[in-house]
């Protein structure tokens, strides 16, 4: 009966791979394939997933297979194999085949963040502000972190989702490096903050949990239907403290109101995010982070006026290419006479501490999660 259900999961998971192409994302493809299928259990779909991701994580090594299923044997074969001992993968084959060719003259490729892609990425949750250690204890399967505040990680079965913990609003699935963000917005109890590209409202909610529930938050995205799902889940959280508003990222801004901090989470080419969604290297092109720097330059100079004097302005990108992160801070930097660069306080990594710094860039092997690069600066009084 057991070897039954996993051939059906591997069936399952090849109808997946069949589905994905460039425009059609393999988390899309998994949500179209899994939501036919009523009666499949949790962790059955857990693996559907992890086999898809597996399959895109070792995709230039199956070229020379035939068929989608002989592709995703293999790829399972090396998965376990490089799971077992990374050194049996050479790091010369890693340069070769992890990661698309232009990847070395846009960004630091180093051995260890090559192996870090190769890795299953860890699951992340964020709970309330001071309440990690109760969640871990409710959720049973779950650590936490001791590099971050409020981080666990999760290595459970249990379908998260259907958890009372959730619908309560105890917690919520967002990746260490993205709640870093948050933490080095720093926001007060009182003050007003605009997260200017708020998405599904991740940080919008993080943001509103550091300013216990106090003050005012502005959140904005060119897609209604993000802010859409961002008010069911500030509905979950109880987040009171919001308003939501489109904007498209020009020039006319969607208020006149003066802002304690700006947080800029700009779209950019997800190359942070290439162990979690390893397809996309493969669909992301080097014309994707030219654009997409120009945007995040826009951005920035867009959102400077809202600003008050003494205020800040935090710029965070889920990418590590250069022409996205330090040249668009540094482009912000020589352009804006008015804002000086804002210092971190101290950060500690798993092999590494980082201070006195107003920017850095978080590799996915700093804390287990997405790469993600972060600028700050504040606005001279």
């Amino acid at each position: 009966m057991l070897r039954a259900v996993i051939h059906n999961v591997h069936e399952i998971a090849a109808e997946v791979i069949r589905k994905t192409g460039k425009d059609k994302p393999a988390d899309a493809a998994l949500r179209e394939v899994l939501k036919q299928i009523k009666d499949l259990a949790p962790f059955n779909a857990t693996e559907v997933a992890r086999t898809v991701f597996i399959y895109y994580r070792w995709h230039v090594w199956l070229r020379d297979e035939r068929g989608v299923e002989s592709k995703m044997w293999l790829a399972l074969r090396l998965d376990e194999q490089f799971r077992a001992n990374e050194t049996k993968i050479p790091l010369a084959e890693l340069r070769e085949k992890a990661v698309p060719a232009w990847t070395a003259e846009q960004m630091e490729v180093s051995d260890d963040w090559l192996r870090s892609l190769q890795r299953q990425p860890k699951l992340w949750l964020r709970a309330k502000r001071g309440q990690a250690e109760s969640l871990a204890r409710k959720l049973f399967a779950a650590e936490v972190s001791p590099l971050v505040p409020d981080a666990l990680v999760f290595d459970g079965e249990t379908d998260l989702f259907k958890t009372p913990e959730f619908h309560a609003g105890e917690f919520e699935i967002q990746d260490i490096a993205s709640q870093m963000v948050s933490l080095l917005c720093a926001p007060n109890p009182g003050e007003t903050w605009w997260d200017t590209c708020a998405g599904e409202g991740g940080k919008t909610l993080h943001l509103s949990d550091l300013m216990q529930n106090k003050g005012l938050l502005w959140a904005s995205d060119r897609a209604d239907w993000r802010l859409t799902k961002l008010k069911r889940r500030t509905g979950r959280a109880q987040v009171f403290n919001y308003r939501s508003v489109h904007w498209d990222g020009g020039q006319k801004l969607p208020t006149k109101t003066k802002f304690d901090g700006v947080l800029v989470d700009a779209p950019c080419s997800g190359i942070g995010t290439w162990q979690r969604n390893p397809q996309a290297r493969w669909t992301t092109t080097l014309n994707d982070v030219s654009e997409l720097s120009a945007i995040q330059k826009n951005l920035l100079a867009n959102v400077a006026p809202s600003v008050k004097p003494g205020g800040k302005l935090i710029f965070s990108v889920c990418t590590l290419t250069r022409a996205e992160s330090t040249e668009v801070a540094d482009a912000f930097t020589a352009s804006q006479p008015d804002f000086e660069p804002l210092i971190f306080s101290e950060i500690k990594f798993n092999e590494r501490t980082v201070a006195g710094a107003s920017s850095l860039t978080i590799w996915p092997q700093d804390l287990d999660g997405n790469g993600m690069f972060i600028a700050g600066w504040r606005r001279k009084k």
